[in-house]
């Protein structure tokens, strides 16, 4: 491993005490299966969690609306458009280790890994240095691009409070999936109660899902 992870840490604005656990949240799970250690995808559990945590507080603190829309905001900062926005603005997926097949596949360019990853170092950040940090390193690399994330369209969060206001149920299922491990496209598709309302592919499942969901909310328009 010979990436220069202190270039990373200096754009995050956070020094590791135990650099092991920033190459373990840089860690994608094809490199750790070719080298035999482990990969990001606890850290990546944990970040989600954080991240969310961090986003409730300063949305909190900075903005006086109701439940709903913090609620709606927060979906919006943290979904996988607006973590793939924050990590191109520090080069993260620069940073990411892949296995030889995910990097000839254009794992490096993916969304879907390079979100996961953003969110493994903000585990490893809480794990390294407590709460207090990782909130300093969400004001540094995302509080800044708030006001650009707003502009985000999330499909998912749209039909659903459609849906609710017509006292729907609403579930998605992922049908199909093909190609090989380390370049999958996903199928997704939409119910409302149990009539199919739409459908959509990505390059990750929650790509696929927010697909479907704008594939049946551009019906409605149409109906």
């Amino acid at each position: 491993m010979n990436k220069n992870i202190n270039i990373l840490q200096e754009r995050l604005g956070y020094f590791f005490k135990d650099k092991q656990k920033l190459i373990e949240a840089l860690t994608h799970s094809s490199y750790a299966n070719e080298k035999g250690i482990k990969d990001n995808e606890r850290m990546e559990f944990l970040g989600d969690a954080v991240l969310e945590l961090c986003m409730s507080d300063f949305l909190y603190d900075g903005i006086d609306l109701d439940e709903g829309v913090l609620t709606k905001t927060r979906a919006k900062a943290v979904c996988e458009e607006a973590l793939d926005l924050y990590a191109d603005k520090i080069h993260l997926a620069t940073f990411i280790y892949l296995g030889k097949g995910e990097e000839v596949s254009g794992g490096r360019s993916r969304p879907a890994i390079i979100a996961d990853a953003l969110e493994a170092v903000l585990g490893a950040v809480f794990l390294d240095g407590g709460f207090e940090s990782a909130y300093k390193v969400v004001e540094k690399i995302i509080i800044p691009y708030f006001d650009t994330i707003l502009d985000f369209k999330d499909y998912k969060s749209i039909l659903q409070e459609k849906l609710q206001s017509e006292k729907r149920t609403i579930r998605y299922e992922i049908v199909r999936e093909n190609g090989p491990t380390n370049d999958k496209t996903f199928e997704a598709v939409v119910y409302m109660d149990d009539i199919l309302m739409g459908k959509g592919l990505g390059k990750s499942k929650k790509e696929a899902q927010q697909n479907a969901a704008k594939n049946a909310l551009s019906k409605e328009a149409k109906s």
